[in-house]
């Protein structure tokens, strides 16, 4: 069965890999699979799954130097697919999300 075998060798890759193929997907689809925007949560910030962890601050963390298990470790709710959709929305809207980092650095 391809979709099986499909299935397993995308498991088999690495956090990085992983992020390339759900980046690509998003972006051939306009689909922003696990990140939501509500209006009086966060700000209306991007947050993932309809959680109170915006964007801006994963993508803040990675630049301080974390990686991807870095990041998991420290929030277990979080998976890497979690953070490939993180990633991909953040390189997308990058103006949004630097505004966004910006503005929380200033408060």
């Amino acid at each position: 069965m391809i979709t099986q075998e499909l299935k397993q060798q995308i498991l088999s890759l690495s956090s990085d890999e992983q992020y390339e193929i759900v980046r690509l997907i998003q972006e051939k689809t306009n689909s922003w699979t696990g990140i939501t925007k509500t209006p009086g949560v966060v700000g209306g910030d991007a947050c993932i799954r309809n959680m109170r962890i915006p964007v801006w601050s994963l993508v803040e963390y990675r630049q301080m130097g974390a990686n991807d298990d870095k990041i998991l470790e420290a929030y277990p709710q979080l998976t890497a697919a979690d953070l490939a959709n993180a990633w991909a929305y953040a390189e997308t809207f990058s103006t949004e999300i630097a505004q966004a980092i910006a503005e929380n650095q200033e408060a």
